[in-house]
């Protein structure tokens, strides 16, 4: 912090100095947040002067509030997305930190491997509870920051603490000087701050949090955490809801510098984005998000977004590399079975297409007619037309070479035979009464069946998808601690759980190194009378999958194959089990069926899930 900066909030805060108002009972502010009523958004009419910060940046929640709303990542995951986010950050540090959660072993070991990286942005950062044990968890991974838990509305210190705002403050501020004490950042989370009393609770805690920061000479940060997605960005708009004023009121009256200051925000009312940007043209340095928005109901502000938007208002990249944008989509869609809608700005299938109609051969003649900036070098995503029956033949040829990624010689030209067919096809599909467009998922149907030669073997791709899947799976199995006692008891409880958590699991069980059935017969109950005819001290010993991980060390995947057992196509996935000294005991296996794999394949690709796919396996969609 500059001298001249210092001086200016020492004199804010004599000029402006707040006592808590400890009242009886909480001030829900009913008049605004009647509960069973659309909120109502308050207008005091002051304006306040814009002023975005010389600095400003963008933080990370993805392995934090991002986790609470999706499957959590495995360690393989945190750490590759912490990779892609350091790339798409750029050297100068646009995504500024990266906040962690720190509670499970899991969480810590990927916070270590995420450290061993060395990369100086995204700088890794914690959260803990407003406990003062928690710090020890800070302090063994560690870590120089760490946000910590203080709720700031009434619902939250009335209703969920059970305690009065001076008691809330009193403990929160304990917690702050043992991080101090300590010499960790700490980065205060005012939860629910635009359901709170501003005047009565959060700029006289904040002028304090701020007295102390300056007596111990370590910045202490504050969050603004719009945790129901209340702040509007509307000028005039008074507090708890109005953001202006909000941020307006941190800096100027809590004497919060602007480099010390956060925005946190949720989607629940639209404005997760807007609100972001608004905090940062009123004064504030740090906009929170996650990609692609994940977070708790609605989600939470999307980087990307914020990416795109920081280049906007800066006027230039500072170095972010936009393309990883697409990259990391490609990822969540490829490695997590991320669903991506199709129409999600910047990720989404057809994000840039037109539907306006037009002819291919005229996109080409000039695609800033419909594209909104050039996708191919910011986001190495083409222009896309979505086919009509006014496409033609050279727009049925635009969208093969696009989406399949047909480049130079690979071109599939207008006269090939493959396009002519498929244009007739859409041609037939208008006479005979069609009014939508055709779909991707439509057009790549028709491309396999008439262009096979630009694709691999289906089965080939199938094998690969369900090796994505459940390689991962398999291995997390043999890794765990109690997998590895060679209790059989223990095992089966494992696998028994796989199972149930995973329907496309046919059979799970665990041989010896002879290839005799150690584990009594886990399977989904559909298919339980089925596996009868065999059990413990069945001999598998003359099975690849029992074979080649013996032989390689390695996980195999078998190819597809008729089960003897429920007469279906099947594909075995297996490894070998190894004890705690790390000496291999067995074989672990697991077999799908062929049609769920299908059912996931179809789910997964695109991005999209089209209407006959609704009964089908469950996944994830942003």
């Amino acid at each position: 912090m500059s001298g001249l900066v210092k001086e200016k909030n020492l004199l804010t805060r004599a000029a402006y100095h707040y006592e808590i108002v400890d009242v009886k009972g909480p001030n829900l502010f009913r008049e605004f947040f009647p509960y069973n009523e659309v909120p109502k958004i308050p207008f005091n009419h002051r304006i306040v002067p814009m002023y975005t910060p010389d600095e400003f940046w963008i933080t990370d929640t993805t392995f934090r509030d991002g986790q609470q709303a999706r499957p959590p990542y495995g360690v393989e995951h945190i750490v590759k997305i912490y990779d892609m986010l350091h790339r798409l950050s750029g050297p100068n540090g646009v995504i500024r930190q990266c906040e962690f959660f720190l509670y499970s072993k899991k969480d810590r070991e990927a916070v270590e491997k995420c450290l061993e990286k060395g990369y100086r942005y995204p700088e890794i950062t914690g959260w803990i509870r407003a406990v003062k044990e928690d710090f020890q968890i800070v302090r063994e991974a560690g870590l120089k920051e760490t946000g910590i838990l203080t709720s700031c509305s009434d619902y939250h210190i009335f209703l969920k603490l059970g305690t009065t705002r001076r008691e809330a403050a009193d403990k929160y501020l304990d917690i702050v000087r043992t991080a101090l004490d300590a010499g960790i950042v700490p980065r205060c989370h005012l939860e629910d701050i635009t359901r709170a009393d501003f005047y009565g609770f959060v700029i006289p805690f904040v002028q304090r949090l701020m007295e102390i920061s300056e007596q111990s000479g370590i910045p202490v940060k504050i969050r603004a955490c719009d945790t129901m997605g209340y702040g509007v960005p509307y000028m005039g708009a008074s507090t708890p809801r109005g953001i202006p004023e909000l941020i307006y009121g941190l800096v100027h009256y809590g004497g919060v510098p602007s480099e010390q200051l956060e925005w946190h925000g949720h989607n629940d009312f639209h404005k997760a984005l807007i609100n972001a940007t608004t905090a940062w043209v009123y004064g504030c340095s740090a906009a929170n998000g996650v990609i692609f928005g994940f977070g708790e109901r609605t989600g939470n502000t999307p980087i990307e977004a914020l990416v795109m938007e920081y280049i906007s208002l800066r006027g230039d990249t500072n170095g972010v590399d936009t393309t990883v944008i697409t990259e990391i989509a490609e990822y969540f869609r490829k490695e997590l079975g991320v669903l991506i809608p199709s129409n999600y700005p910047f990720v989404g299938a057809d994000f840039n297409n037109t539907s306006a109609g037009i002819h291919a051969d005229g996109a080409l003649k000039n695609e800033e007619i419909y594209n909104i900036f050039d996708t191919v070098r910011l986001l190495k995503r083409p222009m896309g037309i979505t086919i009509t029956d006014k496409s033609g033949v050279a727009g049925i040829a635009y969208w093969v070479n696009s989406h399949l990624g047909l480049e130079d010689d690979r071109k599939v030209d207008k006269k090939h035979p493959g396009i002519e067919k498929i244009y007739r096809w859409v041609m037939e599909q208008y006479e005979m009464g069609r009014l939508t467009a055709i779909s991707s998922d439509e057009m790549f149907t028709q491309a396999k069946k008439h262009l096979p030669e630009y694709f691999g073997s289906e089965l080939d791709r199938l094998k690969k998808r369900a090796e994505d899947i459940m390689v991962p799976l398999v291995e997390d199995v043999v890794d765990d601690g109690s997998f590895k006692t060679m209790s059989f008891g223990q095992m089966e409880a494992i696998m028994q759980k796989l199972v149930d958590d995973n329907p496309f699991i046919q059979f799970a069980y665990v041989v010896n190194m002879d290839g005799r059935l150690l584990t009594k017969n886990i399977t989904q109950s559909a298919d339980r009378a089925r596996y009868e005819r065999f059990g413990v001290g069945q001999d598998f010993s003359n099975r690849p999958w029992f074979i080649e991980p013996l032989k390689s060390g390695n996980t195999f995947v078998t190819d597809f194959y008729k089960s003897t057992i429920t007469d279906a196509l099947c594909i075995t996935v297996s490894t070998p089990v190894r004890n705690e000294t790390g000496e291999v005991k067995g074989v672990f296996g697991v077999d799908l069926k062929f049609e769920d794999v299908v059912k996931i394949d179809r789910r997964m690709e695109f991005g999209r899930v089209s209407a006959e796919e609704k009964g089908g396996v469950e996944g994830e969609i942003i």
